[in-house]
């Protein structure tokens, strides 16, 4: 996700700063894309993204899901509600503002 923002740009946003990891300055189109950089950069330090920015393991939210998988396992077993559109189990609950199944972890709407 920050690799689609290292172009975003702002009216009036350009700025100088320090390239990270780098003894350089360059040109940014906003403080957004910066922070994005800045992200993947750090990402890349900590040996979870490779110079592309694609995940090199599984790590938590970068976790690349197996689409082999059908079911995930949980410790608790989900909690009845609404059919979710991801994985059809009705499990679909409002939990903080927002639709969160409890079979597959989807987020629906919010608010």
């Amino acid at each position: 996700m920050p690799k689609k923002l290292l172009n975003f740009g702002e009216q009036n946003g350009e700025f100088w700063a320090p390239v990270p990891g780098e003894d350089r300055s360059a040109m940014y189109p906003s403080t957004v894309a910066y922070i994005a950089t800045l992200l993947l950069h750090r990402y890349k330090v900590l040996g979870l993204l490779d110079d592309e920015g694609r995940a090199l393991q599984a790590a938590g939210i970068l976790a690349v899901p197996d689409m082999a998988q059908e079911h995930i396992s949980h410790e608790t077993s989900p909690v009845k509600g609404k059919v979710c559109p991801s994985c059809h189990a009705a499990a679909m609950i409002k939990r903080d503002g927002c639709e969160f199944c409890t079979a597959c972890g989807y987020t629906g709407a919010c608010g």
